[in-house]
């Protein structure tokens, strides 16, 4: 507990939840006093179980009204909610593609919004995005700067906004409590791979849709048929990558090359750099992958699983592609899009060496969203936490050599 001053302004808050074993009420008192403020705990109870929620009732004080906006605007975040009874403010947006000034920025977790007295869930949760709100139905969304509409109605300000933070996973038997520990290149393998395969093992079990974000190091590795097989075997339903991992895929399946070397031999082969460039020329004179796999002239690889397994497979494209692919949707923002559209039923996600595709689509996942990024580079996972994804586990390896792991644990599971 501080001593805060007669004069400054206060707002009482409440958190509610797992606040210390999550260590939630630790970085709220933490975030008040980092930012100048000054705090009174009004009450406190603590559950007694593991299983049994806590609460603390916090005054949280501030010179000026000012700083007190911030205070309150960084521990909301956290779950730190004003206990006062006030609904959402709701200003027009003014202008296409831009918010209004003092609008609500949004993090990835669960959040509502207070309209007409009754508290109401924001759907399509997605951090760094505004909230539009339907009075008439009582409905909120998130909606990206970028799709803003003149005229639509968004939330400005914390007032009646609540998050609620996802709590930590306390049951080891269910979760990668192993894995949740400081990035490390010195973890055993094994046994990450292994809860990585239960994990999906058990979402295929119960019905959840699997997405896969790769990279092209998958087929530079020699990691297609264990990609292939992932996907024969029902442990894919959506496929989200670039240019390259297509154009190499195809180019091994045509050539039995990616980057002009030899998979099998690793060989480089004479004139072996142009293939890339005569397998995406071969597909757009076909009209497309899915027109090659039924011409037959694409007989194998991740994108012609992805087609015979009814995969949903989006390539977004980037300045350096070349060709590309007629799929590659090259305007950022309508990939961004429908990324966007086609994460709302996903509920675990394996991000393969790729930094760029798994930040992006890290930043379009909700909390709730379980996430492992598997690379070589340990930079990418810390890189997807410090933007945001916390929920994300990582582990730094190899591709072939995890892929090859995971499917043989598949493998044994499926027997």
């Amino acid at each position: 507990m501080t001593h805060s001053s007669s004069h400054d302004i206060r707002e009482t808050v409440e958190i509610r939840g797992h606040i210390i074993d999550s260590l939630i009420l630790p970085k709220v008192l933490d975030a008040i006093m980092a930012a100048g403020g000054s705090f009174t705990i009004e009450s406190i109870v603590v559950g007694q179980t593991r299983h049994d929620p806590s609460f603390a009732r916090v005054v949280v004080a501030a010179p000026t009204a000012e700083l007190l906006e911030l205070i309150l605007a960084s521990i909301s975040d956290h779950g730190a909610t004003p206990v006062a009874s006030h609904d959402c403010q709701l200003e027009c947006a003014d202008l296409l593609g831009a918010f209004p000034e003092g609008f609500y920025s949004t993090t990835n977790q669960r959040t509502e919004v207070r309209v007409g007295g009754q508290w109401i869930k924001v759907e399509q949760q997605e951090m760094d995005c505004g909230i539009v709100v339907d009075t008439t139905g009582k409905r909120a969304r998130c909606v990206a700067m970028s799709d803003v509409q003149v005229g639509q109605r968004l939330v400005v300000g914390h007032a009646g906004v609540r998050v609620l933070p996802e709590e930590r996973q306390r049951d080891s038997s269910h979760g990668f409590e192993f894995m949740n520990s400081a990035v490390s290149s010195e973890k055993p393998k094994g046994v990450a791979t292994a809860q990585i395969a239960r994990q999906l093992f058990e979402a295929k079990a119960s019905g959840q849709k699997i997405l896969i974000v790769g990279g092209p190091a998958i087929v530079h590795t020699g990691s297609v048929d264990h990609m292939s097989w992932l996907i024969r075997n029902g442990y894919v339903q959506k496929l989200f990558a670039g240019n390259a991992l297509a154009a190499h895929d195809i180019e091994q399946a045509m050539f039995g090359t990616s980057l002009g070397v030899h998979l099998q031999s690793g060989d480089i082969i004479e004139a072996g750099h142009e293939h890339h460039l005569r397998a995406i020329n071969r597909i757009r004179r076909l009209g497309g992958i899915r027109k090659a796999v039924e011409a037959q002239q694409l007989k194998s690889g991740i994108m012609y699983e992805c087609v015979q397994n009814d995969v949903d497979f989006l390539l977004a494209g980037s300045i350096r592609d070349d060709g590309p692919l007629q799929e590659v949707i090259t305007d950022a923002l309508e990939a961004q899009r429908q990324m966007r559209e086609r994460v709302q039923d996903v509920s675990f996600c394996l991000m393969i060496a790729t930094t760029l595709h798994s930040i992006a689509v890290g930043n379009l996942l909700p909390a709730w969203v379980r996430v492992v990024c598997v690379d070589i580079n340990p930079s990418t996972v810390i890189k997807l936490s410090d933007r945001g994804s916390w929920q994300t586990v990582g582990l730094v390896t190899d591709v072939e050599p995890f892929l090859r792991a995971l499917v043989a644990d598949l493998e044994r599971r499926t027997l």
